[in-house]
């Protein structure tokens, strides 16, 4: 990490207290203006994550989920020290735009290749061999998402899956998705009680014997 990536992570900071501070006024609808908010990972996981990474030494990296760039800014850092590709999609073209800037202005750019649409056909599109995914977008589209992209995935795959305790709203649904890739033989997973909750599951193929 250099001067540029601490300075849009400082940027990227500032914004989420000002919104923070924001959100807690009762005259903000925080729910109906939420894609208005940077809602990220925090710090403490994407570091964490950034790490796993690069420990994996992946190089083929999925980002289910950039909104405005937040996590996208340490995956694409993790890329750069591995030599691979971070792939993001997000739907929001807005919110994308915003996130290649972030990236741009940090030198990390070059590490990423950025998909608009919706998650579910790109995901069709995807080659295999896929090192490490993170999954951050609608709940309703994490059991989806985890089909689409588990046969996709390399061995000693990583999956990380936020929010899976906080909001509490979405639990129901993240219970769902718990149960869905706890059935998968081939994944190993365990739930960190670091920022919202992240589900991590590991590819585990037994060699034939």
């Amino acid at each position: 990490m250099n001067e540029a990536f601490e300075r849009v992570l400082h940027r990227y900071n500032q914004r989420a207290e000002e919104e923070t501070k924001l959100f807690n006024d009762p005259s903000f609808n925080g729910m109906a203006r939420r894609d208005e908010l940077l809602l990220h990972v925090g710090e403490e996981v994407a570091r964490f994550l950034r790490e796993l990474a690069i420990a994996r030494e992946a190089q083929y990296i999925v980002e289910l989920g950039t909104s405005y760039g937040y996590s996208t800014l340490f995956l694409a850092d993790a890329a750069r020290m591995t030599g691979g590709r971070l792939l993001t999609l997000d739907i929001s073209e807005k919110k994308q735009a915003y996130a290649r800037t972030q990236l741009a202005e940090a030198g990390l750019d070059g590490h990423v290749d950025w998909l608009l649409g919706d998650a579910l056909p790109i995901l069709d599109t995807l080659k295999p061999g896929i090192d490490f995914v993170l999954i951050d977008i609608w709940k309703e589209l994490y059991v989806p998402s985890l089909e689409k992209i588990h046969p996709k995935l390399a061995d000693n795959a990583l999956i990380a899956a936020d929010n899976i305790l906080y909001p509490e709203i979405t639990r129901p649904k993240a219970a769902v998705y718990r149960a869905a890739v706890r059935a998968k033989p081939d994944l190993q997973s365990v739930l960190l009680p670091i920022g919202s909750g992240i589900e991590l599951s590991c590819v585990w193929r037994e060699e034939p014997r």
